[in-house]
């Protein structure tokens, strides 16, 4: 069997699934959808998440924080934490300043994480779900230094980059029906019994 580890850009997945209006599909079962993607011959070894904790408003944080925990229930499943940095942005028509968070450390993380699992051969088929363009240099990278291994680009839904489709070995859009049949059931027992339950705005 293929060995597939899958790589999930968080931010540019949720950005995409919001600018589709697809908000049923925010609580997804990410293993779920990895498995969803593999091939007959595949097997996957594992799934890593990449995103950042959000500071607010309060009922965003509360919702992040339930999926998030919905996400520790999974086996073979490791989330890979960045951080976000406030810039000040300056409004063109009336000159006012406010703040405006920005993500960091996402593409670093996986570009770590794909690099490292492909110097120890963890994998064969790497399974990337993104549209960052930024990805292209670990990308080439790992190809030049393994051309055995295949690098795989699931773009999210409204997310596309030619730039990636040009350097992989194969590139497909995740459509919908495939992330309908990889969500959550409406509740997630943790270990400790406690139940999680899909955030209201999210049904």
């Amino acid at each position: 069997m293929e060995r597939v580890i899958t790589y999930i850009d968080g931010f540019n997945l949720y950005f995409g699934l919001k600018t589709k209006g697809w908000k049923r599909c925010y609580w997804l079962n990410l293993q779920m959808l990895a498995m969803n993607l593999l091939k007959d011959n595949q097997e996957l070894i594992m799934t890593k998440y990449f995103t950042s904790r959000i500071s607010g408003p309060p009922d965003k944080s509360k919702r992040q924080r339930t999926f998030l925990e919905a996400l520790e229930t999974l086996g073979n499943f490791h989330i890979f934490y960045g951080h976000y940095l406030t810039n000040t942005i300056e409004c063109q028509k009336c000159g006012a300043i406010f703040p405006k968070p920005n993500e960091k450390m996402t593409d670093v993380n996986i570009a770590v994480e794909m690099l490292t699992d492909a110097f120890q051969n963890t994998f064969d088929t790497a399974i990337l779900i993104s549209a960052d363009s930024d990805l292209m240099a670990p990308i080439r990278r790992v190809k030049e230094l393994f051309p055995y291994k295949r690098i795989v680009v699931a773009f999210p839904p409204a997310r596309f980059s030619f730039a990636l489709k040009e350097i992989v070995n194969a590139s497909f859009v995740i459509g919908r029906k495939m992330l309908a049949k990889s969500v959550f059931p409406e509740e997630v027992a943790k270990p400790d019994g406690f139940i999680l339950k899909r955030p209201e705005r999210w049904k």
